[in-house]
């Protein structure tokens, strides 16, 4: 199964960060490390930190994509002597190898992928991210076991930014997919059903919709068990949060 990898990285020559990817059939796109591109990227699996040269500046990286609620696996790749330097801080779901081969890579990324997938689901179908369930064959959104009394566009709102867990969606984008091709309202709709959303999740949850200002929304995914997450203060009132501690740097 062919896997769509992100590879952050300024190397002129991406081939070079790991050359092994170059014989597996996934899709690599290389990227600037910074938050535009990878709001331009799309959907993806898997995203490699080229952590070869630079590693104090791949650590913040890293660190900044766990804290800012991307919700896919996180790899860095780094040389043997760097390894030492790598520790839970980093907040990576696996590391690599530059010299790494072909086999060990492939596996690595299935196996990182599918420990990561299989925690979003649960049994019965309904979607689970921290405390929060979100049940598609009720219509029904649970926090901490208390149901959440939404509106039918509410729950439709929630549950796509839920199940785009980490990515950032403009407001137009979020007019189309929860609204439709055939509503005429305007963005400020997303905003007041943003600001309800977050009144009805309360002063403790409300940042798991989080704001990127001058872009749009996203679902902070709840931090894994043992990491620690910068958590943003929102102004119930206010829908443009700055975000600027996103901006990517390496």
């Amino acid at each position: 199964m062919s896997i769509d990898v992100l590879l952050l990285t300024t190397d002129s020559d991406p081939e070079a960060v790991l050359p092994a990817l170059s014989l597996l059939p996934h899709e690599v796109r290389p990227l600037r490390p910074e938050v535009s591109a990878l709001l331009e990227a799309g959907p993806h699996d898997i995203v490699l930190v080229d952590a070869r040269a630079d590693l104090v500046a791949a650590r913040s990286l890293c660190r900044l994509l766990d804290s800012s609620g991307v919700d896919v696996p996180v790899v860095a790749i780094v040389t043997e002597g760097g390894l030492v330097a790598v520790n839970s801080d980093w907040s990576v779901d696996e590391i690599l190898l530059p010299t790494s081969g072909p086999a060990e890579v492939d596996a690595r990324l299935r196996l990182v992928r599918s420990r990561r997938g299989t925690a979003q689901t649960g049994g019965d179908g309904s979607l689970q991210l921290g405390e929060l369930v979100i049940d598609e064959a009720t219509y029904t959104a649970r926090l901490r076991g208390r149901p959440l009394d939404l509106t039918y566009k509410e729950f439709e709102l929630l549950k796509y930014l839920a199940q785009h867990a980490g990515r950032v969606f403009t407001r137009a984008q979020l007019l189309q997919e929860v609204w439709g091709y055939d509503f005429f309202g305007g963005t400020r709709t997303v905003d007041v059903h943003v600001r309800r959303l977050r009144a009805k999740l309360g002063p403790e949850h409300e940042s798991l919709i989080g704001t990127v200002r001058n872009v749009g929304y996203k679902f902070v995914r709840p931090p894994r068990p043992g990491s620690a997450r910068r958590v943003e203060h929102i102004d119930a009132q206010d829908t443009s949060i700055d975000d600027a501690e996103l901006i990517f740097r390496a």
